[in-house]
């Protein structure tokens, strides 16, 4: 069975750090490349970003460029976002998916297996 699952999510201060974690089962991460969205209250779902299956090409929204970093560690089948600089817009849903394509995309509606999604908290 195909399932993502993210962890990491929290309550942090505003300009603090939070590293999300999409560890996979069922199938590997490698294979397939895999994208951050989020959705705030109210909001709908948003790319963050997404990183590639082949070469690692990554790409990110204006509004986390610089704060924000995907990685990906094929031997723990697990993708990260690491998230500097947090402010209280960053405060959403985050979810994981992969797409079956190996080529990074923001579009949604290219990913087909999706996490439940972790919360993110940036408040003082």
């Amino acid at each position: 069975q195909v399932q993502l699952v993210e962890s990491g999510g929290g309550l942090v201060q505003p300009g603090g750090s939070l590293r999300l974690s999409c560890a996979a089962s069922g199938f590997t991460l490698d294979n397939y490349a895999i994208g951050w969205f989020r959705q705030a209250p109210g909001k709908e779902r948003e790319g963050v970003s997404c990183i590639s299956s082949s070469d690692g090409t990554t790409y990110y929204a204006d509004s986390v460029k610089g704060r924000f970093t995907i990685s990906r560690d094929n031997a723990k089948n697990t993708v990260y976002l690491q998230m500097n600089s947090l402010k209280p817009e960053d405060t959403a849903v985050y979810y994981c998916a992969a797409t079956i394509f190996v080529a990074a995309t923001m579009a949604q509606d290219e990913y087909l297996w999706w996490g439940q999604g972790t919360q993110v908290t940036v408040s003082s």
